[in-house]
C-alpha cells in the first residue's frame, strides 16, 4: 500500500514539474516518477506565484426585517405594522473569494457573492483591504466583475489558460478562503468536464473537481499546472455543507466572455440564434436511430433568425459544433456563448438520417419593439412591478425561455404589492381583469382603476397561472 501512495504522490509531483519547467504537458510527455528526488517534488513554487492574485472578498447589504408579530393575523389586523411591530434594518454580510485579472485592480468573483451588495471590501493575500466597485454583474452566468476604488499602482494578477485544454485526470489547485479562515490551498484532479445538469447558472458547463472547495471558496481560482486560470470555483456538491469532493468551477473560457463585456462596459451578450432546443431523451435517441441520446434536438425556429438562415428546421438534430461533439442543450448554448457575436459557427446536423454541416452566423437577440420600461403604481396587486415590452433581446437578458412578445416582470420592489402578490422577475402578464396586456402601456392603464376585486393572469415557466385577489 505505502509503495502505491508513493508511486501517486510521485506522479502528482513530475506533472507539476514537467508543465511548470517546460510547458503543456502532452500525453506522450507524461510519465511516471523514477527515483526519490521526483517523489519530494512540491507543489509550492506554483502557490507562492499564484497565490498573492487570490483576494477575500466581503460584501454587505441592508435588509428589512419585519417583525414576526406581523406573520400573526391577530396582530397583522390590529397593529398592521404601523405603530407595533413595523420593519426594522439589519447588516446581511457575505464572505467569498475573488481573483486579479488585470494588473489595476480588475477582480472576477461570483455574482452570488456580491448580489445586492451596498458595500464590498476585498483582501489582498498581504492583508491590505480596498473598497470595492462593480463594473459588471451577471446572474445567468454567476459571475461579477469589479473594480479596486481609487488604486494607484500595480498587483499580482492571473491569466487566463484555454479551459477547453483540460482533460479528465489532470492536476488543479484551489485557492480561496473557506468558512473565512484565510487564505488556503487544495490540491485534486479534474474529476468531470461539461457538467450540465448542476442547477448553478443559466450556462450551465462546469468542470468538476475533488480539490476541497468550501462555503467562502466561491469566485476563487482554480489554478492549472502552469499557474494559469482555468475556472472559478462556484459550488459544491453536499448533503452537510461541507466539501465531499465534488466541486464545480466556471470554465475560463466563459470567464473570459464576462471580463471582456465588463471592459467594454456593456452587458454580457449571448448569440442568438432564434432557435428552441430540446435535450434528448432515450426515446427520441432509439426514434433517430442514435446508439445513445446526445445531441440538442431542434423543436422551434423563429422566422428570419440566424437559425432559420443557416437552414435549421423543427426536427433537426445539432451534433456539433466546431467539430466539438454536443451532448445537450447546455453544451451548445456553452459553444457558441464562448464563440462571441460577431463570429460564425460550423455546426453538424442530423436530419432524416443524414448528417450535413451548415454556418451559423452569430448575432445579437434584436430589440423588435421598444422597451417602454415602467413601474407599475396605483392600488392593483402589480404596484410596484417594473415591467418591460417582450423581446428577443429582453428574453435574452432575463434569461426568459418562451414567447418573446407581450409585457414581461424585470424587478418586484421589496416590500411592494406586487411581492406581498407573489410576482417574480421573469413573470409574464397575460391579463388583468379578463383584458388582454400587449404593451407596457395597456398594462399600465388596466391597473390605474380601483377596484375591489382583481383577477390576474400570468404565464410562469410555460405554465398559465390565475389568480383573484381582493382589495
Amino acid at each position: 500500500m505505502k509503495g502505491r501512495v508513493n508511486r501517486f504522490a510521485a506522479m502528482v509531483a513530475t506533472a507539476f514539474l514537467v508543465g511548470w519547467l517546460h510547458g503543456p504537458v502532452s500525453a506522450e510527455q507524461r510519465q511516471v516518477p523514477e527515483d526519490i528526488a521526483e517523489i519530494k517534488l512540491s507543489f509550492a513554487p506554483i502557490v507562492k506565484r499564484v497565490a498573492p492574485a487570490v483576494v477575500n472578498v466581503y460584501a454587505s447589504r441592508v435588509v428589512q426585517q419585519q417583525s414576526p408579530f406581523l406573520d400573526d393575523p391577530f396582530f397583522r389586523r390590529f397593529f398592521g405594522g404601523r405603530s407595533f411591530g413595523g420593519p426594522t434594518q439589519r447588516v446581511q454580510r457575505s464572505l467569498g473569494s475573488g481573483v486579479i485579472i488585470d494588473s489595476t485592480g480588475i477582480i472576477v468573483t461570483n455574482h452570488h457573492v456580491i448580489a445586492k451588495a451596498s458595500e464590498i471590501k476585498v483582501a489582498l493575500a498581504d492583508r491590505r483591504e480596498f473598497d470595492c466597485d462593480v463594473i459588471l454583474t451577471d446572474e445567468r452566468t454567476d459571475l461579477a466583475v469589479l473594480r479596486i476604488r481609487d488604486f494607484e499602482g500595480t498587483l499580482p494578477f492571473l491569466e487566463f489558460a484555454d479551459s477547453d485544454e483540460l482533460e479528465v485526470g489532470d492536476l488543479v489547485l484551489a485557492i480561496g478562503d473557506p468558512f473565512g479562515v484565510g487564505q488556503t490551498v487544495t490540491s485534486g484532479i479534474v474529476s468531470a468536464l461539461a457538467r450540465t445538469k448542476v442547477g448553478i447558472s443559466d450556462y450551465q458547463f462546469f468542470i468538476q473537481t475533488d480539490a476541497a472547495i468550501n462555503p467562502g471558496n466561491s469566485g476563487g481560482a482554480l489554478i492549472d499546472m502552469n499557474g494559469g486560470l482555468v475556472g472559478i470555483n462556484t459550488a459544491i456538491f453536499s448533503r452537510t455543507g461541507d466539501s465531499s469532493g465534488i466541486g464545480f468551477a466556471i470554465p475560463s473560457n466563459m470567464v473570459q466572455v464576462v471580463a471582456r463585456s465588463a471592459e467594454s462596459g456593456a452587458h454580457v451578450r449571448m448569440p442568438w440564434i432564434g432557435v428552441r432546443l430540446q435535450a434528448v431523451t432515450p426515446d427520441i435517441a432509439e426514434g433517430l436511430g442514435l446508439s445513445r441520446p446526445r445531441g440538442a434536438l431542434v423543436v422551434d425556429v423563429r422566422k428570419g433568425s440566424p437559425g432559420a438562415r443557416a437552414g435549421l428546421t423543427t426536427g433537426d438534430l445539432v451534433l456539433s459544433i466546431d467539430d466539438v461533439a454536443i451532448d445537450d442543450p447546455s453544451a451548445f448554448n456553452y459553444r457558441l456563448a464562448t464563440k462571441g457575436i460577431g463570429t460564425e459557427a460550423r455546426i453538424g446536423v442530423l436530419r432524416d438520417g443524414k448528417q450535413y454541416a451548415a454556418t451559423l452566423p452569430l448575432e445579437g437577440a434584436p430589440e423588435t419593439v421598444p422597451r417602454d420600461e415602467i413601474e407599475i403604481g396605483g392600488m392593483s396587486p402589480l404596484a410596484g412591478a417594473r415591467v418591460v415590452n417582450l423581446s428577443p433581446a429582453v428574453a435574452e437578458e432575463l434569461a426568459h425561455d418562451g414567447n418573446t412578445e407581450g409585457v414581461i416582470v424585470a424587478l418586484v420592489a421589496d416590500g411592494s404589492a406586487a411581492a406581498e402578490a407573489g410576482l417574480v422577475p421573469g413573470d409574464v402578464v397575460l391579463e388583468v381583469n379578463g383584458r388582454p396586456i400587449d404593451t407596457t402601456r395597456t398594462l399600465e392603464d388596466a391597473c390605474s382603476a380601483r377596484l375591489r376585486t382583481w383577477e390576474i393572469a400570468i404565464e410562469r415557466n410555460g405554465r398559465t397561472i390565475r389568480t383573484r385577489f381582493r382589495g
